[in-house]
């Protein structure tokens, strides 16, 4: 089972496709090899095709858990072995205009048997951090 981080976006009109692809490549390997996110897919529309208005690169990252998830965005706001520099240069190849962000589990999964997700009263409820997700000012990505 997992949790997996859908991110859908285009890159800025001042880089070419391949140099984003690398960058972000540079920053989500680094996440894999620090045991941050187990594996991640970077894909773009072949052709263009698709049915929606959706961005053209849709990149997948797969968490163990939420845990490893938080780990992870704690890893980058802590800068740990300097991983910052690679999310800010993600962050800047990023069109901000067209991100878009969604979070999806296996399904079905466990959350009613040994594994029951519980909210205890010194964590975030999952209804908080739902309603903070749907609240992200996309402006936090520009640098």
């Amino acid at each position: 089972m997992a949790d997996i981080y859908h991110i859908f976006a285009d890159h800025n009109e001042n880089v070419d496709a391949k140099d984003f692809a690398y960058k972000m490549r540079k920053f989500l390997d680094q996440m894999v090899d620090m045991g941050r996110m187990q594996s991640y897919r970077l894909t773009r529309a072949k052709l263009g095709f698709r049915s929606m208005n959706l961005p053209e690169f849709h990149i997948m990252m797969e968490f163990i858990n939420m845990q490893q998830l938080d780990d992870a965005m704690t890893s980058v706001i802590g800068n740990e072995k300097n991983i910052e520099e690679a999310h800010v240069g993600f962050n800047q190849l990023v069109d901000v205009e067209t991100i878009q962000h969604f979070l999806y589990r296996d399904y079905p999964d466990e959350l009613f048997g040994k594994n029951k997700l519980t909210e205890k009263q010194d964590q975030y409820k999952i209804n908080d951090i739902v309603k903070a997700t749907k609240n992200i000012d996309p402006t936090i990505w520009k640098k």
